[in-house]
């Protein structure tokens, strides 16, 4: 067994150990010891993105602007996420809203159910990715359940937005991840009514998650779809505004929301803009 094997083992075993801890002191002894963490038991609404596509492609289906908040990382911060709720349902000009990932710390399936409880009080619809801490033990499984696929796409008036998966160390590199079938799928699937594209994932190129050995390909193929306005990506932790490809395609990256921050995305007919918000 090589050096680096026995470290990923050691970093495992942690992340089991803390996830207990962190069971027990939320859920006291008698349940810890009824329902293991890891046990996958989903209790509560499932399938949610599919749900609410549908909600979304409905109410945007003639609009020619559209207006959309981006969120990221939940993790642990419930009291934060719960005033992120709180502050986005005091908007009336709001089309939909789309987390960024990482809706879990540990991959516990009560995380999910937790984060999922306070999103479904938002007034409008919501999607929300996988993160890299959501692959964690059975997290992957949980969030199938709960939320879908890992790669999806959604039309909001003439905007596709296409939604990966890029959590690739998580994956081992078993699976294609970015996922170039579906991409490749996305492309082919074009129709009139799709003007512009919008690309949404956790982690973005070259980050220490993405598969950066297919980083430029990667971008010379998401640059094929119609009239790319943008990337958006969560994972940082911290806001940033990057040409990383020095192409003019802008990866925006939000900030995880225990910072109470998130952007408001609007896209009309003739360019986009943002806001920066803090709550």
């Amino acid at each position: 067994m090589y050096k680096n094997d026995i470290t990923i083992k050691a970093h495992k075993s942690l992340y089991k150990l803390l996830a207990l801890i962190f069971t027990l002191s939320f859920c006291g002894c008698e349940k810890l010891f009824e329902i293991h963490p890891y046990d996958g038991k989903v209790s509560g609404e499932t399938n949610i993105n599919a749900k609410n596509i549908s909600r979304i492609e409905s109410a945007c289906k003639d609009k020619t602007t559209i207006r959309f908040v981006m969120m990221g990382d939940s993790q642990r911060w419930y009291d934060e996420t719960k005033d992120f709720v709180k502050n986005v349902n005091n908007m009336d000009d709001i089309d939909f809203v789309v987390h960024g990932g990482d809706i879990s710390d540990f991959g516990l399936t009560d995380e999910f159910m937790w984060v999922r409880d306070l999103m479904n009080k938002l007034k409008v619809p919501y999607v929300t990715l996988l993160g890299n801490h959501d692959c964690l033990g059975t997290g992957k499984q949980v969030y199938r359940k709960i939320f879908g696929e890992e790669n999806f796409s959604f039309m909001a008036g003439n905007i596709k937005f296409v939604c990966l998966n890029t959590n690739a160390i998580e994956y081992d590199y078993s699976h294609p991840v970015p996922d170039f079938g579906y991409i490749e799928s996305q492309y082919i699937d074009q129709n009139s009514s799709w003007e512009k594209t919008v690309f949404v994932m956790h982690a973005r190129p070259y980050s220490e998650q993405f598969d950066n050995n297919v980083a430029r390909g990667f971008q010379e193929f998401i640059k094929r779809f119609p009239n790319l306005q943008f990337c958006l990506n969560a994972h940082g932790h911290t806001v940033k505004h990057d040409d990383l490809f020095n192409d003019g395609v802008i990866y925006h990256g939000v900030q995880n929301i225990g910072k109470r921050g998130y952007f408001i995305f609007t896209i009309t007919p003739d360019d986009y803009t943002y806001e920066e918000i803090q709550f």
